[in-house]
Parts: C-alpha cells; structure tokens; sequence
C-alpha cells in the first residue's frame, strides 16, 4: 500500500511538471493517419443503423487537448462524449488518446459519426455498442487489463440496457469482470432473487442498477446485498416525474444504507464509479493473499 502511495505522489510530482498531460491541437486534413499495418477487426454487438452522410465540417481548425495520462493519474480513461462533438473532433481526440495510450473510448455516438469513425480506423480493433451508442478503439498491439474486480450491472426493465451497456463498457474498460442481469424490476420481482443470489456467491464487489419509471429497484436491492449498490436513474417514465427525475429523486430519498447515486443516464460515471471500488477491493485481495 505504501508503493502506492508513493507511486501517487510520483504522479502528482509529474503532473506539476506538465508531463502527463497530451496537448494536442490539429487542423482539419492533418489527422495522424494509423501506421500499423494488418487487416481491420470489427466487433459488433448488434447490426449498427445506415449512416447518413457526413456533413461537412464548419470549423478552419480542431483544437483538441486528449488527456492519455488520466487513467494512470486517476484510474479512470478519459471517455470523449460524441453527442456534442464534430466527427472531425473526435477523430482527433481519438488519435490523439490511441497514441499516449493505445485505446480511445467514444459514448453518445451520433449515427451519422459510426460509419466516418469506422472507416478512419479501419486498421484498427473497433468495438462498438450499437445500443448503447458506444464504441472502443484499439491499437493492434493493445492489451486491456485485468484487475481482479469485479461488479455487476442490473437492469430493471430492457429500456434500461442501452444506459446499463454503458456502464458496463466502461467497467470492462478499467479491468473489472463484469455480470450482467437485465430485465429484473419491481413489476416481476420474482425474476430478481435467483440471478442476484448467483452473483453474490460469485463475490460480486459492487452493483450498478440502472432504473427508469418509480426508479425503485436501486433502493430494494440495496437493502438486500453487503456490498455497495450504485443507483442509475434512466430517463425512461412519462408525465410528471418523466425523463429520469423521478426516478432520480425516488433513488436519492431511499431509505436503503449503501445506496448512491449518480446522474440521470450517467452510465459513464457509474461505470467509472464501480470500477474504482471493485479495483481497490481487487487490490486489498491480492495484498491479503500475498
């Protein structure tokens, strides 16, 4: 634990010296190109919609500043959002995070962005989640880690999966071994107990339960299991408490101990969340085993 600590400060000594940090500001055309050589691996969870075609980039210039040394400072990667970006932009954040680190994670794709980011990496390993709108990009020579974490993602009904394989992708992503169970909610809570008591016997770390509507499940399960359970809120409801507050609100009230929350439809955060916890659990393990 002391090496760690150490290993901490030597971050932060490093940090002050501006060496973590990837600045990196391109123009438009002048997106490094990927050198390695080899065919392309695709991995689709799901067959992606048609991409309508790109709309031409506005911008003279792309100012972009990837941030590759944020996982070994923080323990998580930087994830660069697509819902508010240019395609043009993300390519460049994209590049520039496979250079420092040999892997780019991109969430809230816009459809018209798949099919341009494909073909850019095209020698490149692509994952991408159509349903959750998410895609990982790989060198050829990258390797993701395994930390001996592990948690599991809980959906209470299947509106909730798209925000749910978002979380879970990120877990994965950080080195976490990752159970999912959808499709389990307070309407039919009977489904619960039989795959809930497999993952507890399976030494579950934390669990992520992604709910919509009342939002209730978050607070039931957490009054069952011993480990941290993280509430995410989907904007899935109508009417009055519709677009995730309800749900927000129901999961922030709880009477539950062990219970928090994050975000309306932040499957990054809690993805992000988990992982820290089931790594630093995976980490207490190993020293106790040693």
């Amino acid at each position: 634990m002391n090496h760690e600590i150490d290993r901490q400060f030597e971050l932060f000594n490093q940090l002050l010296g501006d060496k973590l940090f990837g600045h990196n500001t391109l123009h438009m055309g002048q997106t490094e190109q990927a050198s390695e050589s080899g065919s392309s691996i695709h991995a689709s969870d799901t067959s992606l919609p048609p991409a309508s075609a790109a709309q031409p980039e506005t911008s003279s210039a792309i100012h972009t500043r990837p941030d590759p040394g944020r996982e070994q400072r923080k323990g998580a990667p930087e994830v660069i959002l697509g819902a508010t970006k240019e395609t043009a932009q993300i390519i460049s954040m994209a590049h520039g995070l496979l250079n420092g680190t040999g892997r780019a994670i991109i969430s809230r794709l816009r459809p018209e962005s798949i099919l341009p980011l494909q073909t850019e990496f095209q020698a490149y390993t692509v994952r991408t989640l159509a349903a959750a709108r998410a895609m990982a990009v790989y060198r050829p020579d990258y390797i993701r880690k395994e930390t001996g974490g592990h948690v599991g993602v809980i959906s209470a009904g299947t509106s909730d999966i798209p925000v749910a394989e978002e979380a879970a992708l990120i877990a994965e992503e950080m080195g976490c071994h990752v159970t999912p169970i959808y499709d389990v909610g307070v309407a039919g809570l009977h489904r619960l107990f039989g795959p809930l008591r497999e993952l507890l016997s399976n030494e579950v770390d934390v669990i992520i339960v992604a709910a919509g509507m009342d939002g209730a499940l978050p607070s039931v399960i957490a009054g069952l299991v011993p480990v941290p359970v993280i509430g995410l809120p989907t904007s899935i409801g109508y009417g009055l408490g519709g677009n995730g507050v309800a749900a927000l609100l129901s999961m922030l009230q709880t009477c539950a101990p062990g219970l928090s929350v994050v975000n309306i439809d932040n499957g990054v955060g809690a993805g992000i969340t988990a992982a820290l916890i089931a790594n630093r659990v995976a980490q207490a393990r190993e020293h106790q085993s040693q």
